[in-house]
């Protein structure tokens, strides 16, 4: 009976429960509010990281091969190359890759009815002609002897926006793709082959983002041109004409990237937290009728 009666005694003021249950619907239905429109902000973010190129309507793009570097054949990413050449030939095609972008290049070899078994390799290099490493992929196969076709990968690593001069990361510019069997027996030297290429790639986004960028992309110069009536190719007025090739949407020379998306999403949820504790911990206040110091 006791603890009843100092239960009973017990009141709990006006308004108080009620104030403070307001408070808390009011901060969720803000906080929930903040996250719906913070997830609708972010979206596009999440979108860049689906495969990323530009295909043409068909996928048909070139039907021959370069012989050279010089003459590798432009392809952009999301067209389907093809070729006919003989084994022991050296089938070049060139292609852009941006920041923040994953290339990978698959390539298959049709081969003739009879031929002995040979090794072949596919090789991509990025505009100064340093050979990437394939992070994975089958870059070369040994196609045996009965074997109709052979198929071979190549992903590299993500493109960077900037490196250190002594790296050998792969950065925004021309990649060339090398196309050749090793290990040929002379029976089989000249006979007819036909090459396919497909080049895409994944939009890795702010993960791989870096601070700094390239002053140009490494596109080579195909050709010299003067300015004016000076045709003098070792004059200080001679430029160099650059590759067509480039990624439909331009050199995105590594100033934008989804970080800042997240960099704002974590400033917004920090504030939208802030005035969310202050409300649940500031209190009613002083009731009425309470005198202050009491």
């Amino acid at each position: 009976m006791r603890t009843t009666r100092v239960l009973s005694s017990f009141r709990v003021l006006p308004g108080v429960r009620a104030g403070g249950a307001g408070r808390a619907g009011r901060v969720v239905r803000a906080v929930g509010a903040g996250l719906l429109v913070l997830g609708a902000a972010a979206s596009p973010a999440v979108a860049d990281s689906s495969p990323s190129a530009s295909p043409s309507d068909d996928g048909a793009g070139p039907t021959s091969a370069g012989t050279s570097f010089r003459t590798a054949t432009e392809v952009d990413q999301g067209q389907r190359a093809t070729a006919s050449a003989s084994m022991g030939d050296y089938l070049y095609w060139s292609f852009p890759a941006d920041a923040g972008q994953r290339p990978t290049v698959k390539a298959t070899v049709k081969l003739p009815d009879a031929h002995a078994s040979a090794t072949w390799q596919v090789d991509v290099y990025d505009g100064l002609r340093r050979r990437q490493a394939c992070q994975y992929g089958a870059q070369t196969r040994t196609a045996a002897q009965d074997a109709a076709s052979v198929e071979l990968s190549c992903t590299l690593r993500t493109v960077r926006a900037w490196s250190e001069p002594w790296a050998d990361d792969p950065l925004p510019g021309t990649y060339y793709v090398r196309l050749t069997t090793v290990g040929l027996k002379a029976a089989d030297l000249g006979l007819p082959v036909s090459a396919e290429v497909q080049i895409d790639s994944k939009d890795i986004g702010g993960a791989a983002a870096v601070d700094g960028s390239l002053a140009e992309p490494l596109v080579p110069g195909v050709a010299v041109a003067a300015k004016g009536d000076d045709s003098d190719e070792d004059s200080e007025t001679s430029v160099a004409v650059l590759s067509s090739i480039e990624p439909d949407d331009g050199w995105a020379s590594g100033w934008w990237s989804d970080r800042w998306v997240w960099t704002g999403v974590g400033g917004v949820l920090a504030a939208l937290a802030g005035v969310g504790g202050y409300s649940l911990t500031r209190g009613a206040g002083r009731p009425r009728g309470v005198p202050p110091g009491a």
